[in-house]
C-alpha cells in the first residue's frame, strides 16, 4: 500500500484547497425595471438582454373556476 513518505504540511494542504471558497454573484439593478439580476443574463421575467428583446413571453391564459 502506498504510503506517504512525508507529512503534507498545512500550508500546502490549504494551497492546494485555495480554489474551493464560495464566491457571491454578481448583482446588478436592471435599468428599465429596476429588478435585482445577475449581470450578463438575461432578465427571465421580460426576456430583455442589452435592450433587446431576446425571449419571446408566452401569453398566460386566464384561470376558469
Amino acid at each position: 500500500m502506498a504510503v506517504p513518505k512525508k507529512k503534507t504540511s498545512t500550508s500546502r494542504r490549504d494551497m492546494r484547497r485555495s480554489h474551493h471558497a464560495l464566491t457571491v454573484p454578481n448583482v446588478i439593478e436592471d435599468k428599465d425595471t429596476g429588478e435585482f439580476r445577475r449581470s450578463h443574463h438575461i432578465d427571465l421575467k421580460t426576456g430583455m438582454y442589452r435592450g433587446r428583446q431576446v425571449i419571446v413571453q408566452k401569453e398566460s391564459a386566464p384561470v376558469d373556476d
